[in-house]
Formats: C-alpha cells, structure tokens, sequence
C-alpha cells in the first residue's frame, strides 16, 4: 500500500476504484465486479484512517492495513485506546499481554477477551452510545471485523467532539492498494457475507442518539453551515451561538478563528465527498451530512480552536515563568486534562518548561506545546511531586530508624522504594547502620537529607561490596570497585591496583581477627593513602638512589654523603666521620656486583645501600678499637708489664692468633727487643700511625687524640716508634711457634721412635711390593729368558757330549762291540745319533 495525491496534475479528480469512465462500456457482471471492489477498496481506506488515528492516539506503530483485523483480535491495541481516553477504567497494568509475547508465542487464549470488554467499558464511562459497539466475538473470532472498524470511526468523532482526541483523517482516494491487497479484502468480506457499516453516516446516527431536538438540531447545523459558507464571522457566531446548535465553549473573540477553521473543514470533507461520488449513483442514496459539517465536526473544531488558544496562552505563561497562571491555564475546561492540582503549580511549570526546552534542541520546533505533551507534562509533574512527598516521608523514617540503633529496621527503610536510594545489601547491615548513625551524628541539624543519603549509601554498598569481594577474594572486582566513581574514593592510582588490593586483603584479616565483621570506607581510603605514602616514598627512594650511584661513580665522598643523607633515602645510622669509607665500600660493592651480574651498568638498590652503609660503620668501629688495642700493646711493651702484654696481645679487638700464657715472658722480651730496635732509628715525632685493616683498607689513628679517620690526614708521616700489628704477629709467631716445637719433641718422643720404625717397614715393604710387582710384570719375559736359557744349556750339553764321544771313539767301539751282538755292524755314527744325555 501507498499514499497518493488526490489529484492529477491538471487539477482532476482521480477515478476511485470500481468507477466507470465516460468512455467505457460494461456489462451488468462487470458493473457488480467494480462495486465490489470498490467496497473493498473504501473498507481499505477506512482501515488506514482507523491505523493512523490509533497510532497517533497511542504514539506507537499499528501492524500493516491489511494485517489490523489480525492485530485487533488480541484486543491489547483496543485496551490501550481505552487507556487513553479513559485511563481510570482501564488501568495499563491490568490489560493482558500488554506487550504481546504471549500472543506473539502462542497465538489468541481466552483471556485477551478480556481487553476488548475493559474497551467497551471506557467506551460506555465517556458515554458513546452503544448502537456503535461490536461484539465480542466479532472482534475475538473475527465474525464481523468491518463493526469493530466502524465503532473505532464512531469513537474518533465522538472523542473529536469532546476535545480528547485528534479528528480521524479521510483517506479515500489519498491511499493505493494493489490489485492483490483490494481482490484480497474483498474475497474475504464475500467469505463471511458480512454487510459493510455506513461509516458515510456515522455523524447523523451520532447526533440521533444523543436524545436531542432532532429537527431544531438538525436547522441549527444547517444554519452554521450556510453561515460558513458566506465567510462572515459575525454570522457563523450568531448561529453557533444558537442553543439549539448545543455548542458548548464558544468564545466571542475567537469568532474569526472559528470562521477560518470551519470553512477549512467543511471544503475538506465536500472535496472528501466529491472524490467519493459514483457516477451514476441516484442522488437519494447521499446523505446531506456528507457534505456539510454535523454537530459533532463543529463542535470538534471549536474545541480545536479553543485548545490552540489555550495552548498559546500555555506557552506564554512558560516564557514569563508565571506557576499560578500557568495552573489557571491548565485547569481551563477547553484543554480538558486531568488530574491537575494546584499544589503541584511548581512542578508543573518545572517539567513543562523542561519539556519545551526539550522539544526545542530535539525538533528545532518552537511551536507551543501539544495537548498530549501537556497532559504527560501533568501527569509527569503529578508523578514527580508525589514521589518527592513520598521520599521526604521515607527519609523521615530513615532518620528515625538510624536514630533507633535497630538494623534491621534500618535496611528495611532503606530498601524501601520510595526513598529512591541506590541498592542496598542485607548482609551489611551493621555497617549502614553503624556509618549512618555517625553521619547522622555529625550533621548539625541531627538528621540526613535525602541527598547526603543518596552519596553515603551509595558510597556504603560500594564498601559492602568491598568487603564481599575481599572475603571471596576476588582482586579484579575490589579493584573495579575501588576504582568506580560511586565508592567516592580519591586519589586512586591504577598503577597502584595490585598493592591497594593486597593492603586491603591484610587489612581485612586483621579486621576478622579483632572481632570486626566489616572494613569501613574510611579504612579503606586510609588504605590507599597509605599505598599511595608508601609509593611516592619509594619513588623518591629511587631517585636518591640514582643520585647516590651517580654520586658513587663520580668518586667524590662528599657528595656521596650528601646523596645518603637525603630524606627522601632514609638510609639509617649514616655517619659523616666514616663518608671516604662509605664511598670506597659502595664503590667496591657496585664493581662486586656488576662482574657477578655481568653488566656494567648495574646499580646498588636501597638494600645493598643499607648493607653497606651497616657495614662501613661496623667495620669504622672495629678499625678503631683495633688501633686502640695496637696502641694498649705498645703502651704495655714500654711499661714492661707482662701480664698486661699478655691481655692485650689476647684481646679480640687486635686479632691476634697464636698467643699462650706460657710464652708472656719472652712475648715481653721479643717485643722489648722489636721495640728497642725502632727506638734505634729515633723519633720521628708524627702522632699518626696507619694500620692496615681487615678489607684491604687504611684507618689513621691518631696517638694523642686516639681517633681515627678512613681519609689520609694532611701531611700524614708513619710514626716509626710504634710497632704494627705485622711485627706483633711476626714476633708472637715466631716464638710460639719455637714453643710448640720444643714442647712436640718432648711430649712425643716414643711416638716418634714408633713412627720412624713403621716408617722404615712402610719403606722397606713398599720396596718388595714394588719389586714383585715388577716381576709380575716382566713374568713373559723371564719366561722367555729361561725357556731360551735351558735350551742353550741343552745344546752346550748336547754338543759337549758329541765332541767328548769324538774323542773317545776307540773306546765307545770297544764296549759297543762288547754289549752288541756279532752280527750287526758298527759303526761310530750309529754311536754318536741320539745320545739322550741324562
């Protein structure tokens, strides 16, 4: 479906559907054909007008034309109209399925019947007579959807007429349908055999109903009419001004106005007629109504005047800020609109004012106010100012119960809707009780208002939440809390999220170990100050400790002092005596670290700072009560007094290793003689001495004053009469090294015959191992040397046998002949083979 123009562009009346034109021909069939379409056509159009009126009645978009029957069935649309113009009949929270869903889920249930009777019954409260009304099943079953359309036509004049409603709009010939959607309809309206209203006579039918003077009504509307249409306002006043006529709220001055508007309407609704007019039709079957304006249009559009003016008078009383006029304005009958009170003048002229400003940066219109933005500006102001009574009774209460110490009827008032607090959780209770009781305390009229309120419970349950989130542990919604406008916290650092959580966690044990169910918001912004103290510090700690490794790689003591006295640093027990050592110590321990590290550029950190600093004081310390021993020797050794030698060179102080009592006597001489010696090269005079200490460093100590210092005196010469400890321990040493010794041989003498002669059997059984051992090594080889040892000797023997046979041949034949048979031949080789020496 479209929108068209009425008429083509030369000025024409376009043809409706199912008219004949002049030149066409057809037949009876055809005729019948066309007028039905064009009944299912002007039902179309009644259908778009009833659409569009609803929608601007209800500001909310209808289903399509061609689906309304359809959406109507439910009767939720019906029900809101008859919330509309009678909203105390029928109460929006009691039409069913109001948004549809289980319409939308389930199709039509019995009950949506009932939002088409609550329909009938605002129709019945505003009095439109019930010749109008449908039937239920018409509307519910689908029986007779054309009647319930008509009844909506007959409500739009009837509420026109009572200045509750805008006037339905004539659509016929201003719409176009597709030749599907109009042989659609009119397949439909043939199926149910239904017989379409008269909605042409709606105004006439009106106007009988409302038991009247049907005749003397009936002249004065034709009056009014004639008077129109001779456009002299004097005269269309005169006959409205007619009792007969039945006008109600005719103002003299707007005469001219009426005029203008009637005259409007009434070439309006004779061009609707006209568009509407089937050639051919008898003239009998028009009614005079379709042309001229009934009583009801007439009295619509002098209310419609009327509520123009009143209307500018509205937006007036805006502009001058005037609260009494604008409620004497409100409460004029012309405007009709409910529930205006005169002690609410001042919320009135707040939110309409609000709502003019509104339309203004919205629309860009400057337009006054509509009768429907004023009547929801009022029921907006009424809803408004009874909300506000209700929530200074409900903060009344809150006092009270916060002044009662009871909880829980705290949290029950606080949970209360009307005092239009932010959320509130039960299980925190004692703790909205106990902060609020302490505001409440603090605030000098003795009560909180509504919004010291507002902030302080919904900063409480940011802190309840709080507290929730730290007993479940869960850092990442402490944080979120933490960081959200509404617990009110200042001075949160995102950067510093983990520590406040970590803080708060600590905090929130401790707490449940004293017996505290709950950390309060002032714990908890105690807590992020502190985090807060805590990183500032160490930011500036860095910073010292910057300047101090810079201080250090630059080598001046000085400033290497200066840098670790720094407040910021708050390095402890930092001695300005010991500054040269600290930078030998901190120089040393930085180049430590950077070959362990194996980065250059490694620096010392606060700890390492600290340690060393300890450490330099510690060893200061020991390097002058090492002096001061290194001198009581000294002293001792003059004095000559053994025993006191002895204590010194035994004290901890000096480190001396190998001292016993059974040598003090010569310890005295020994260092007598050192100290003899020295005094030998002669006195140099220096009071200074430096000793060389566990570290590799130098301490100078002075002999007078006995203080010592890390850095070299000016003008420093060793004292040559003072013995070091070097020579104390070279000669401590040397004669308890003599001691020992002697006392070894003589304690050990029979151990040490032992030992040499287990020595000498360890040698000697040593050597004879060796030595089989060797043997056993070489064992192929004397086997060889012997094996070829006794065959030599064999053949030496073999060969001494041979010569000795040789020469003694004569006689070998002799007893060879003697011990031989006769008979067998000799001779002096067979004697000589074989000879197996024995």
């Amino acid at each position: 479906m479209s929108t068209s123009d009425e008429a083509d562009g030369l000025g024409a009346i376009r043809p409706h559907y199912g008219s004949v034109m002049d030149n066409e021909r057809l037949t009876a069939e055809e005729m019948d054909e066309r007028r039905r379409q064009n009944i299912a056509y002007e039902y179309l159009c009644h259908l778009e007008e009833a659409k569009r009126w609803m929608e601007a009645c209800l500001d909310e978009e209808l289903p399509p034309t061609t689906e309304l029957e359809d959406g109507l069935r439910n009767g939720v649309y019906l029900a809101k109209l008859g919330h509309f113009f009678s909203p105390k009949v029928v109460l929006r929270k009691r039409i069913y399925d109001c948004e549809q869903t289980r319409y939308k889920a389930n199709g039509l249930h019995f009950r949506h019947t009932d939002n088409t009777v609550q329909w009938f019954n605002a129709m019945s409260n505003i009095g439109l007579p019930k010749i109008f009304y449908p039937e239920t099943t018409d509307v519910y079953d689908r029986k007779n959807m054309p009647r319930c359309i008509y009844c909506i036509h007959a409500l739009s004049l009837y509420l026109f007429k009572l200045g509750l409603a805008p006037q339905i709009q004539d659509l016929y010939g201003k719409v176009v349908f597709t030749e599907e959607e109009i042989n659609n309809m009119k397949s439909e309206l043939e199926k149910y055999g239904i017989q379409m209203p008269a909605f042409s006579k709606i105004g006439g039918i009106l106007a009988n109903e409302l038991s009247v003077d049907e005749a003397a009504l009936h002249a004065a509307v034709i009056a009014i009419n004639d008077a129109v249409e001779r456009g002299v306002a004097a005269d269309t006043m005169a006959a409205m001004k007619n009792p007969n006529a039945l006008l109600v709220n005719v103002d003299q001055s707007e005469s001219e106005q009426y005029q203008l508007t009637l005259a409007k309407a009434k070439r309006q609704k004779a061009g609707n007629a006209q568009n509407k007019e089937v050639p051919g039709s008898p003239d009998s079957e028009r009614d005079v109504y379709e042309e001229l304006l009934t009583q009801a249009e007439i009295q619509g559009n002098v209310n419609k005047v009327n509520v123009q003016r009143c209307l500018n008078n509205v937006d007036d009383a805006l502009e001058s800020g005037d609260a009494l006029a604008l409620y004497n304005i409100l409460r004029s009958p012309q405007l009709a609109l409910r529930g205006v009170e005169a002690e609410n003048s001042d919320w009135y002229l707040k939110q309409l004012t609000a709502d003019k400003q509104l339309k203004v940066q919205e629309q860009g219109s400057r337009e006054p106010l509509t009768k429907e933005e004023l009547q929801l500006g009022v029921d907006q102001a009424n809803t408004d100012a009874l909300r506000f009574k209700k929530l200074l009774e409900a903060v009344s209460r809150i006092n009270a119960a916060v002044r009662s110490g009871v909880a829980e009827q705290t949290m029950a008032e606080l949970m209360n809707p009307e005092a239009q607090l932010p959320p509130v959780y039960p299980f925190a209770a004692n703790l909205y009780q106990q902060e609020l009781s302490t505001l409440q305390q603090q605030s000098p009229e003795g009560r909180l208002t509504h919004t010291e309120l507002v902030v302080a419970v919904e900063m409480l349950s940011s802190v309840a939440l709080i507290n929730r989130a730290l007993e479940t542990g869960d850092s990442n919604e402490v944080w979120r809390l933490l960081d959200s406008r509404v617990t009110g916290l200042t001075n949160v650092d995102q950067g510093n999220a983990q520590r406040y959580v970590d803080e708060l966690l600590r905090l929130k044990a401790k707490a449940r170990e004293e017996g505290n169910e709950f950390v309060t918001w002032n714990d908890i912004q105690g807590t992020v100050d502190q985090v807060n103290t805590v990183v500032q510090e160490e930011h500036d700690r860095i910073m010292a400790i910057g300047l101090i490794n810079d201080a250090v790689d630059e080598g001046d003591a000085r400033k290497t002092l200066e840098a670790l006295l720094m407040p910021s640093a708050k390095l402890a027990d930092v001695s300005p005596p010991v500054a040269e050592h600290y930078q030998e110590m901190l120089l040393r321990t930085k180049r430590e670290k950077a070959q362990e590290t194996q980065d250059d550029s490694a620096v010392l950190w606060l700890d390492e700072i600290q340690d060393t600093v300890w450490k330099s004081n510690k060893e200061t310390e020991d390097a002058k009560r090492f002096s001061q021993g290194i001198l009581t020797i000294n002293e001792a050794v003059d004095d000559g007094d053994t025993g006191r030698i002895l204590a010194a060179l035994r004290s901890s102080d000096v480190g001396l290793y190998g001292v016993t009592s059974e040598c003090e006597d010569i310890y005295q001489q020994e260092l007598t003689e050192a100290k003899r010696a020295k005094m030998a090269e002669g006195d140099n005079g220096s009071p200074w001495v430096r000793h060389w200490v566990k570290g590799g460093y130098h301490y100078y100590f002075n002999l007078q004053t006995k203080e010592g210092s890390w850095e070299q005196p000016a003008g420093f010469i060793q004292n040559n009469m003072q013995l070091s400890r070097e020579d104390i321990q070279s000669t401590v040493s040397g004669v308890t090294a003599a001691y020992n010794r002697e006392q070894l041989w003589m304690a050990n003498e029979g151990l040490l015959t032992k030992l040499q002669a287990r020595c000498r059997g360890y040698m000697l059984r040593r050597q004879l191992h060796q030595r089989l051992g060797f043997l056993e090594r070489q064992k192929p080889a004397i086997l060889t040397i012997q094996s070829n040892w006794r065959g030599y000797k064999q053949k030496k023997a073999y060969k001494d046998r041979l010569q000795h046979f040789r020469d003694n041949s004569a006689a070998v034949v002799k007893v060879s002949r003697a011990t031989v048979p006769r008979n067998t031949p000799l001779s002096l080789a067979s004697c000589t083979a074989s000879p197996h020496p024995a």
